[in-house]
């Protein structure tokens, strides 16, 4: 009887250490790989790499998300303004939604989706292929050769991909507000100008980089931890996107409370 009712409570316990024992390791793990940051040698050739296939080459899917997000969250600030005749509000809580929240997190979410899985599998691959040991071999560090220009490149990307995405967010409401709503165009920019503060952008920025480390971060540590054969691989891809993005979501969280509590 004992047994039956204390099974349920011994495997709760299992699944919480193994969640604590994993973040752990993700916090050993990132934190070797600021460690590396100021001892040399640095690859500066694959820190540019990686700069241009986080940064440049992920700006059409953040751009495109952000351009219909802007649209959409000003048809639906107009929808529900328009109960309580406030649909002159639309302008400012669009640039304001975009720049501290919807910018940072749709830009993280995307780059989760497309450089944190990338960036698993192709190391997951190596360490099966044992390319990762052929490195070790060649006296070449793996985390400084494969994790601190992915994680650097990131984390500096981020929050350039985030300013992109605010201004192509606050353009997709501007047009959705001119064209379906009946804004006029020079009220519509004066009332995003007014209502937008430094703050509100640097915010968002900050918000993006803190992203891009947890991002390139997940890619690396599960990469490098995946298991062996095609299945393993597979397996690492797919949590290093679940947790990007869980991450995300609660930093995203945590960072709001920070800055704009009362």
């Amino acid at each position: 009887m004992i047994n039956t009712l204390t099974s349920p409570l011994a495997a709760l316990g299992r699944q919480i250490l193994g969640m604590l024992a994993i973040v752990g390791k993700i916090a050993m793990f990132a934190f070797d790989t600021l460690t590396h940051l100021i001892r040399p040698p640095f690859y500066w050739r694959e820190f540019g790499i990686q700069l241009i296939h986080i940064g440049w080459l992920s700006l059409p899917v953040v751009g495109l998300t952000t351009l219909f997000t802007g649209g959409a969250l000003a048809l639906q600030i107009y929808a529900g303004g328009a109960r309580f005749n406030a649909e002159s509000v639309v302008p400012s809580i669009v640039a304001i939604g975009m720049v501290r929240e919807l910018g940072p997190v749709l830009a993280g979410l995307m780059v989760a989706a497309r450089v944190a899985s990338s960036i698993a599998a192709e190391i997951g691959t190596m360490k099966v292929t044992e390319q990762i040991d052929a490195l070790v071999t060649l006296s070449t560090h793996p985390m400084k050769y494969l994790t601190l220009p992915r994680v650097l490149a990131a984390t500096l990307a981020m929050p350039i991909l985030v300013a992109v995405g605010d201004a192509i967010g606050i353009m997709g409401g501007y047009f959705v507000g001119i064209s379906r709503l009946d804004f006029n165009s020079a009220a519509y920019l004066k009332n995003t100008v007014d209502f937008l503060e430094l703050w509100d952008v640097s915010s968002g920025m900050i918000k993006g980089a803190a992203f891009g480390f947890i991002v390139a971060t997940m890619g690396c540590f599960y990469g490098m931890n995946s298991g062996r054969g095609a299945q393993g691989v597979g397996s690492a891809t797919k949590t290093a996107v679940v947790a990007a993005s869980i991450l995300i979501l609660a930093t995203n969280y945590l960072l709001t409370e920070l800055f704009f509590s009362a």
